[in-house]
């Protein structure tokens, strides 16, 4: 079963299980968040897309660890006037485990989870 998500203006195709970089949430290592922005999910052939979301839709995360990604390196020179300025940037970025994806009603539930009845 897969999921495409919406968060920090970027989408991302998750499965149980999958470790994905996010933009930065405001959430401790350690701690569950509830990803609602679900665009679509797949199991096999079957497949449910919103307009633009799904309604009752979502997908846990546990919280790995909050970094920081690679920098780059901005450099802007003009030939021949002696000028040149680097400026560096490092993004802040969350790490995320994905614990559970719950379809809308009762469609797709991931094997093995109960509706808590």
């Amino acid at each position: 079963m897969f999921a495409v998500i919406r968060t920090g203006g970027k989408q991302y195709k998750v499965a149980k299980d999958d470790v994905i970089s996010v933009e930065k949430l405001a959430a401790e290592p350690g701690a569950t968040v509830e990803l609602a922005e679900v665009l679509m999910i797949g199991e096999g052939a079957e497949i449910a897309a919103g307009a633009p979301l799904l309604t009752g839709a979502s997908v846990s995360a546990t919280v790995v660890e909050q970094s920081r990604a690679a920098k780059i390196i901005v450099f802007k020179k003009k030939r021949r006037h002696n000028y040149r300025r680097k400026k560096g940037h490092r993004q802040q970025q969350t790490v995320l485990r994905i614990a559970e994806i719950r379809g809308p009603g009762s469609w797709g539930h991931e094997e093995g989870v109960t509706d808590g009845a």
